[in-house]
């Protein structure tokens, strides 16, 4: 027997965060990482620690930038903190590195059930994106890595000018989807879908939105990745539903509409 979940049946749109849900954030930075952490000594702890060292500490510096300067596009923001990882292991970036880093986050790929699963979705939600990333690279995302799904809307840290957890983000999305789409969060008509903890989940129970924990693999320990682990995150983040991949979302709405359908 299927196990059983709450009802999903009663949302109009589902706003989803990006990168680590929908696109294979770990393994496209891991990959744009690689020429940077190649140079380092055999012994360097950011080699034989666990493989997602250093992508985690590029993400702390990241963090600090986008508390910083909550302006700066992404894309640029990344460049900046690769020098600043860079300067602190002591390495050389030449322009050949840090410029193809910046402009990488549009040509990481999807999850394998991402985009079979949105279609899904969409059969029965407006889609749309909060991103903390820049209009360019998700421009690049949706029309390269998650066509043929498509969004009602898409809305971005340069749109807002600000970077998630922020509240402002949030709110932002709240003020849109009821302009652009009538959809209104306040009635309960808009679900948020996210695999970030520290990013999506902690603001979303902080503003009383309900969410969807894609965890893919969070739940257990060294699976955590950039997003957090639950052991660090279960006293001030909730979630109502959990599902491993968004393939596994998509499938449980299905078999909940069918039901009330039938």
């Amino acid at each position: 027997m299927a196990p059983s979940h709450p009802d999903l049946t009663s949302f109009k749109a589902l706003s989803f965060d990006c990168y680590g849900t929908l696109i294979d954030w770990e393994t496209g930075m891991l990959n744009a990482l690689h020429p940077l952490v190649s140079q380092l000594p055999p012994a360097h702890p950011l080699k034989t620690d666990p493989p997602t060292a250093a992508m985690q500490r590029l993400d702390d510096i990241a963090s600090e930038h986008q508390v910083r300067t909550p302006a700066l596009p992404y894309n640029e923001l990344l460049v900046m903190s690769l020098s600043d990882l860079a300067h602190e292991l002591g390495i050389p970036l030449p322009d050949s590195i840090s410029e193809p880093f910046g402009n990488s986050v549009g040509t990481w790929r999807a999850f394998p059930d991402t985009v079979a699963g949105l279609q899904k979705l969409a059969k029965h939600y407006k889609l749309i994106i909060l991103s903390n990333v820049d209009n360019a690279s998700i421009a690049a995302t949706v029309d390269k890595q998650l066509s043929p799904a498509r969004f009602d809307a898409v809305y971005t840290a340069q749109d807002i000018g600000n970077y998630k957890p922020a509240h402002t983000n949030f709110e932002y999305l709240f003020g849109h989807a009821k302009k652009d789409l009538g959809i209104d969060w306040q009635q309960g008509e808009l679900l948020h879908v996210a695999r970030s903890l520290s990013a999506d989940h902690v603001p979303a129970k902080e503003l009383g939105l309900g969410s969807v924990w894609i965890s893919r693999d969070g739940e257990k320990k060294g699976g955590e990745g950039v997003g957090g682990g639950l052991d660090k995150y279960k006293d001030i983040t909730a979630f109502e539903w959990r599902f491993d991949t968004i393939g596994q979302f998509a499938d449980e709405v299905e078999r909940q509409f069918a039901a009330k359908t039938s």
